[in-house]
């Protein structure tokens, strides 16, 4: 959830959609995204728009916060109205969403399931750092009906989770994963980054192998990016540590795809590998492949049938304009043909099942992508766009290729 925001239009007071939108509900998997704007202390690298204790100030706390997220929720039944699709998934991120009580987690989840319904064999995410969560916590969030938890590894290395702000033991990382396991979560995450200033090949690589140990279903893993206004990029600027190099960074990813593939967790997006489709995260999967879904909280983003919109960034507005019963969107735009298109391109060629070639047309562009070694030509042939391994590392080149 960065903590920018776009200007976009005016949204309503009620926060009411077009009848267009509307109409499209239930074509694609419907789920919710649920932000906890809330950590203990702020990570040096996170740009995402999250709140010490100190800094939310009067009228904001964590034990109102579920309140607030549950009003949210009646808002999106009143303004989807007759409109209607049973939730698929629900994705509960931050911050740090455990800092709230399992109860707390679970009454936004009673809330969701009581307006909208969730479907059967609904996937429902919780986020968690290795140091909010213990067997006991593990055990009330999955009474609570949380199937699946993502913790956030990012690094085994000591030196490595001290550049980054992080202030977990590494150590309990395979402990929590245990306890998930023991409290009967369906499936078990671990979140890594590579390419933090002064991490060696050899640093990645216990990391990654640490997260293999653990024998998780998922496995996601992001190169750092040095993001503007962030305490990493002051540090940057002013000599303290380098900026991540590109070619560091793509050893590293070879290297990570190289060990996970051999322990049996496949890529199903550039940066998502999974034990197998069934371990795929259905939440992600319905932002990459143009679902719709409401985002609950402070800064939180929605899409529904071509709108998009976001809510006011400050936990103290959002409280504010929930009580005031008005909508606590800040502005949204309405996505084009062209725009859904082009949005299109971007995120289904960075999964393993591709693009299909009719999205982006037969072209001397992508015969040369083939040529280049960047798109599988079996696939191609086959009417799909999909990467090679070499093709994941410039995913972003071949997206302006394939739109140029």
């Amino acid at each position: 959830m960065p903590s920018a925001l776009p200007e976009g239009e005016p949204v309503p007071d009620d926060g009411s959609l077009p009848p267009e939108a509307l109409a499209e509900l239930g074509e694609r998997p419907f789920g919710f995204y649920v932000h906890v704007p809330f950590c203990t202390v702020r990570c040096g690298y996170c740009d995402f728009n999250t709140y010490t204790a100190e800094e939310l100030g009067a009228g904001v706390s964590r034990a109102s916060y579920a309140d607030q997220a549950i009003a949210e929720v009646r808002r999106a039944r009143a303004v989807l109205g007759e409109a209607t699709a049973p939730v698929e998934t629900v994705f509960v991120g931050g911050g740090t969403p455990t800092l709230l009580e399992p109860e707390a987690l679970g009454s936004i989840l009673t809330a969701i399931d009581a307006e909208f319904g969730l479907a059967p064999g609904a996937e429902v995410t919780t986020e968690a750092n290795p140091d909010s969560v213990d067997l006991g916590r593990l055990e009330r969030l999955r009474a609570a009906g949380f199937t699946r938890v993502s913790f956030g590894m990012q690094s085994a290395v000591p030196h490595v989770l001290r550049v980054l702000d992080r202030t977990h033991d590494p150590e309990r990382v395979p402990g929590v994963v245990d306890a998930a396991r023991r409290a009967g979560f369906d499936q078990v995450s671990l979140d890594l980054i590579y390419g933090t200033p002064g991490e060696s090949p050899a640093d990645w690589l216990t990391t990654v192998d640490a997260a293999l140990a653990c024998a998780p279903d998922h496995v996601s893993a992001y190169s750092l990016i040095v993001e503007e206004g962030t305490a990493l990029a002051r540090r940057v600027r002013r000599g303290e540590l380098p900026m991540p190099d590109e070619d560091d960074l793509a050893d590293k990813y070879l290297a990570a795809d190289e060990r996970l593939a051999a322990a049996g967790l496949g890529w199903y997006e550039v940066s998502n590998w999974a034990r197998d489709a069934d371990a795929r995260c259905r939440h992600n999967l319905g932002y990459w492949t143009g679902g719709d879904w409401w985002g609950i909280g402070p800064g939180a983003h929605s899409h529904v049938g071509g709108v998009r919109w976001w809510n006011v960034k400050h936990p103290v507005a959002y409280a504010r304009r929930l009580a005031a019963d008005t909508t606590p969107a800040q502005g949204r735009e309405v996505l084009d043909a062209d725009t859904r298109r082009m949005e299109r391109v971007l995120l289904e060629v960075r999964l393993a099942e591709g693009l299909a070639v009719e999205v982006v047309g037969e072209s001397a562009a992508l015969d040369d992508l083939v040529q280049r070694g960047l798109v599988e030509p079996t696939a191609r042939n086959e009417g799909r766009v999909v990467l090679t391994q070499t093709g994941r590392l410039l995913a972003d080149a071949v997206v302006r290729d394939l739109l140029d």
